[in-house]
């Protein structure tokens, strides 16, 4: 292995044990343990579709009549939403994603990550995750590993339209309506889910929220700097960490307009990475100008290659 790739994988290491790794976590992340040979359909419950195969999906439900935009799920999305209303485009997406699909290595890596830490004596640390994935894998991930955790989630449509909800560990829901105010929240003692462009809500339906149109992204784009949305402690946390991009490509408008509503046009402050397999040269210009490193490795390959190196983390007097 390059001696630069395995300093990378040590660095994230120590910053994973000091509490300082945020992870944002892309569509991609559900094609980490696929097979290449396997195809995705909406018949089976073992994969979670990319975008890309989210957008083909739903085009050919709605009869989309633009051949080459059907890998677009924002411009799909858009033409459901104007031809027969949001209603039937969330009732598809309520179906498809309220299912028990089985959480990647990524997601099962990132839910170790708390009893690991205390059983070498780092922390209390716990991480923010961030994603804007609809599905609920992370969440069943931590459940899996016997690890409480609140959600914090975007609200799309409706008269909440632009705040979040707040989900604790004991399925309260509360309505965050003064984000700067808000301390219901305990990042010292629990991990906290950021879905910052909603999701489905398995157990009422009606509060379901997908940020997918386009529409969607142009109110999220005219709305106050998003750090003015989410609660303090959060905000906190994101400008005090370095940032791991997965599952992402820049070719997703998603991605650019997070970016512009969290930094604006600045650098990130603290050196952040994206793992992206093959980019190409219009995405090495943009994370360079962001200050985000690339590596081009396959994730299912790089959460490998980090777990090894957490589990190799020195023990520091932890849980007997």
């Amino acid at each position: 292995m390059p001696d630069a790739l395995e300093a990378h994988y040590k660095m994230v290491a120590k910053a994973i044990s000091d509490g300082r790794v945020v992870p944002f976590l892309g569509a991609g992340v559900n094609l980490c343990d696929r097979p290449r040979d396997v195809t995705w359909s909406h018949t089976q419950q073992e994969h979670l579709p990319s975008g890309s195969e989210l957008a083909r999906y739903l085009a050919d439900e709605f009869y989309y009549p633009e051949e080459e935009e059907r890998h677009d799920l924002v411009r799909v999305s858009q033409y459901i939403a104007l031809k027969t209303g949001s209603g039937p485009l969330y009732t598809e997406l309520h179906d498809l994603f309220d299912g028990d699909y089985p959480p990647t290595s990524l997601h099962r890596f990132l839910a170790r990550l708390p009893g690991l830490l205390r059983k070498k004596g780092y922390g209390p640390h716990y991480q923010l995750i961030v994603t804007t994935n609809y599905d609920d894998l992370m969440e069943r991930a931590l459940q899996d590993a016997g690890e409480p955790f609140d959600t914090v989630s975007y609200v799309a449509d409706g008269p909440q339209r632009g705040k979040f909800l707040h989900r604790s560990p004991d399925d309260e829901v509360y309505l965050i309506e003064r984000p700067n105010e808000y301390r219901g929240l305990a990042i010292d003692q629990r991990p906290v889910i950021l879905k910052i462009h909603g999701a489905v809500d398995r157990i009422a339906a009606e509060r379901d929220s997908f940020v997918i149109t386009e529409d969607h992204y142009i109110d999220y784009l005219t709305r106050t700097d998003i750090s003015n949305l989410v609660p303090v402690t959060l905000v906190a946390k994101l400008k005090r960490s370095h940032f791991l991009f997965l599952g992402y490509s820049l070719r997703d408008w998603n991605l650019r307009v997070i970016l512009h509503r969290i930094w604006g046009e600045q650098k990130l402050s603290w050196k952040s990475w994206a793992i992206q397999l093959r980019p190409d040269p219009i995405d090495e210009e943009f994370w360079n100008k962001r200050g985000v490193d690339i590596l081009d490795v396959p994730l299912n390959a790089y959460v490998t290659e980090l777990t090894q190196r957490v589990e190799a983390l020195a023990d520091v007097g932890g849980e007997p």
